[in-house]
């Protein structure tokens, strides 16, 4: 018997309403390899300006493949993952079996970022880290509002949330709409155009320079994760929602939390930030 949540995302998925991003994910996991891992690692001490996390606590809120709270693993936090998609859950679990065994320090979870009652239920944490996904709960500010509830005192707040870039932000979500609604056999029709738009004039310049696909194969020096996979994440990212990064930082500010990080780019990914909260 399928469990509620199980139900729940494959209706949303069934409908168009929400993108797989576990079975995303799952496909993902066959390239995950010591050398994406350390990446990730890099990524997140790069992100909290922290070169260990020995003695802290960490919230992954929507965990997807798993590879960032292993890397919070790895740096020595006692980790909690959770995702709203069973999928991501098993991602996760799949990814903890493999290169960290029956870990007692890491626990995985399925639950939602919109249930206030199951946040609480988790304790507190010196870190809460979300990395592009609040924004896909379909009630991005009920959600950065939630993710307050785990952050103890003093602890560090680390999100990434898409940029709002007006009517280019609208437009994406009409493609997004669409792909969800397309039988699955025609999508990749979607998903070539949107591949050369992202990755062509990269492919042009490597063809120049007698090495092609160069920078195709390495992208896994960003977050340690695959082209393919975030094409195909990006294009389906369904709910979307986006916010400036004043809005953000008002938002926060007004609870209580002060911003310690902004690192903002002009590509079309998200922007991050890491708050701290008041003592």
């Amino acid at each position: 018997m399928l469990s509620t949540a199980e139900s729940l995302a494959g209706q949303e998925i069934a409908s168009g309403k929400r993108f797989g991003f576990g079975a995303n994910w799952n496909r993902y996991l066959a390239g995950v390899s010591e050398e994406r891992i350390q990446v990730a690692r890099d990524s997140v001490v790069e992100l909290l300006k922290l070169d260990s996390l020995a003695g802290k606590s960490f919230l992954d809120i929507g965990c997807g493949s798993g590879l960032f709270s292993l890397a919070a693993r790895q740096l020595g936090a006692k980790v909690t993952s959770f995702d709203f998609d069973p999928d991501s859950v098993r991602c996760t679990e799949s990814i903890r079996e493999k290169f960290q065994g029956s870990d007692q320090d890491w626990r995985v979870l399925q639950g939602s970022a919109l249930d206030v009652e199951f946040l609480k239920s988790l304790g507190k944490f010196d870190i809460v880290y979300s990395w592009g996904v609040l924004h896909h709960t379909g009630s991005m500010w009920q959600a950065l509002d939630n993710a307050r509830i785990p952050l103890g005192s003093g602890g560090l707040l680390a999100i990434a949330i898409y940029n709002d870039q007006g009517l280019r932000s609208k437009r994406w979500l009409q493609v997004k709409e669409l792909y969800n609604k397309t039988p699955e056999p025609f999508r990749l029709g979607l998903l070539l155009p949107v591949l050369m738009a992202m990755h062509g004039p990269a492919f042009v310049k490597d063809l120049v320079r007698l090495q092609p696909l160069r920078t195709w194969r390495g992208y896994k020096s960003k977050r340690g994760m695959s082209a393919w996979t975030d094409v195909i994440d990006w294009v389906g990212g369904l709910p979307f929602e986006v916010a400036s990064p004043e809005a953000i930082f008002d938002f926060f500010k007004v609870r209580g939390l002060l911003l310690e990080r902004l690192k903002t780019h002009l590509r079309l990914g998200p922007l991050e930030y890491v708050f701290r909260a008041p003592v």
